[in-house]
């Protein structure tokens, strides 16, 4: 994933990956008979990792709670995993692969609608008027933060958003959560600033 979203999806080629890898180049055309077999089960295990955040939660549990656990899942899924994520978002902005992402998300359809729906039965046990949109929202406000915070990582004030987020939904203060530390709280501007590389 690193090569591709250093070099791009066209430029990066099958030497480089195996290079970085330490891999030989017949390994890996074993396993993979062209650069986008590779790149599908690379975002394909990606999508099937999001998909299993919440896969032990009963949907029969408290909507609040089931809430503030998407909540606190995808936050600090994304903050444990800020590498692969600034990588995936470097390679989800480039046009030649968005046919394939939108190819890797058909093959897993049925688990992804279940997923949606799942979250849309939250949102309508909690009384949403309209649990759809709801779900978008939600889903749309998570993936902001997530891109951020691969921009920003400790500058990004995750935990202030996370309370936020609780507030947001009229959940119960949330409790603690091994965030990362942000020092968004002295500076008070979100920006980039190249001295602190």
């Amino acid at each position: 994933m690193e090569v591709f979203a250093e070099h791009g999806y066209e430029s990066a080629t099958i030497s480089q990956i195996t290079e970085r890898a330490g891999v030989s180049r017949g390994l890996i055309s074993y396993y993979f008979a062209a650069k986008q077999d590779l790149l599908e089960t690379i975002l394909g295990r990606y999508l099937d990792g999001l998909l299993s955040l919440f896969a032990d939660l009963d949907p029969h549990d408290d909507p609040d709670y089931l809430l503030a656990a998407v909540i606190d899942r995808t936050l600090q899924s994304a903050a444990s995993g800020l590498a692969g994520q600034r990588l995936l978002l470097c390679l989800m902005v480039q046009p030649s692969i968005r046919t394939v992402y939108a190819d890797v998300e058909r093959s897993r359809a049925a688990a992804m609608e279940a997923a949606e729906e799942w979250l849309r039965a939250v949102f309508a046990r909690r009384g949403a008027d309209d649990p759809a949109v709801e779900e978008v929202m939600l889903r749309s406000v998570l993936e902001g933060a997530i891109f951020k915070l691969a921009v920003y990582e400790h500058r990004y004030p995750l935990t202030a958003i996370r309370a936020r987020l609780y507030d947001l939904y009229g959940l119960s203060e949330p409790g603690p959560l091994p965030l990362p530390a942000d020092t968004f709280g002295g500076h008070r501007h979100l920006r980039y600033l190249p001295e602190e590389e």
